[in-house]
């Protein structure tokens, strides 16, 4: 038995892999995560584009959006659920299953804590990962930006508790990426504009959707509550071609 988890890329039903659509087309059932039973989320969407109208795939809740500072009852609690769930399905079917996530399985992803709980209830589950395009692949394509050139660094920092981690990474140089900055956009630009990098900086948020924007950090309104989900690439200063090697 096979428990995948499919990275689904950030939005775009295209930007799925043939990899991940043959995981698809193959699986018994596909869990996708939400966080609402009544709610598509994301990834849903992506795999419902791909698979025939009464393919069977099943909403996993999740408590995404709650705050990581607060007590992690409610989150513990819905991925021991998730856990039992796909766990029964193996168990009734064997063959593959699929979890479907965005952006890319390994990289700050639901299916983590899924597989884990999965692999406690069933040992001998294979857990398979079929990676994605990220948020920040996304949207430096977006903004026409290079991520890194030459010898530059590349840091990836999650802003869903401070922003210190964003501070010390802006020190080191290199091009910084921001993950889950949305609650904390203001803290997220002050900082940055201290750096002295707001020239350089790219938001982006909805990759993938039809409500997809990524502009100039400088043009967000910050008095507006940002997506959660929201993305910032900041390039360090660069030179002419072949510079930075």
């Amino acid at each position: 038995m096979r428990l995948v988890g499919l990275g689904v890329g950030p939005g775009d039903p295209e930007l799925l892999t043939l990899a991940g659509l043959r995981e698809l087309r193959a699986a018994s059932r596909v869990f996708v995560p939400v966080m609402s039973p009544d709610e598509e989320g994301r990834s849903e969407a992506v795999v419902r584009a791909h698979l025939a109208d009464d393919a069977p795939v099943e909403r996993l809740v999740f408590a995404l959006n709650d705050d990581v500072r607060g007590s992690q009852q409610r989150r513990n609690e819905l991925w021991d659920a998730a856990g039992h769930k796909v766990a029964e399905q193996l168990r009734e079917t064997g063959g593959s299953v699929v979890f479907a996530t965005i952006g890319d399985p390994t990289i700050y992803s639901t299916f983590t804590y899924l597989a884990a709980t999965v692999r406690r209830l069933l040992p001998e589950v294979e857990v398979v990962l079929s990676p994605g395009i990220t948020a920040m692949q996304a949207a430096a394509s977006a903004a026409g930006l290079h991520l890194v050139e030459g010898a530059e660094t590349l840091t990836l920092v999650p802003v869903t508790r401070e922003v210190t981690g964003l501070r010390a990474a802006l020190r080191g140089g290199g091009t910084v990426v921001a993950y889950k900055g949305g609650r904390r956009l203001d803290e997220l630009r002050a900082e940055i504009e201290a750096a002295g990098a707001l020239d350089r900086s790219v938001y982006a948020e909805h990759l993938g959707t039809r409500q997809a924007r990524v502009l100039p950090l400088s043009e967000v309104d910050e008095t507006v509550a940002a997506p959660y989900l929201s993305t910032v690439v900041i390039l360090p200063p660069r030179g002419g071609r072949g510079e930075q090697l």
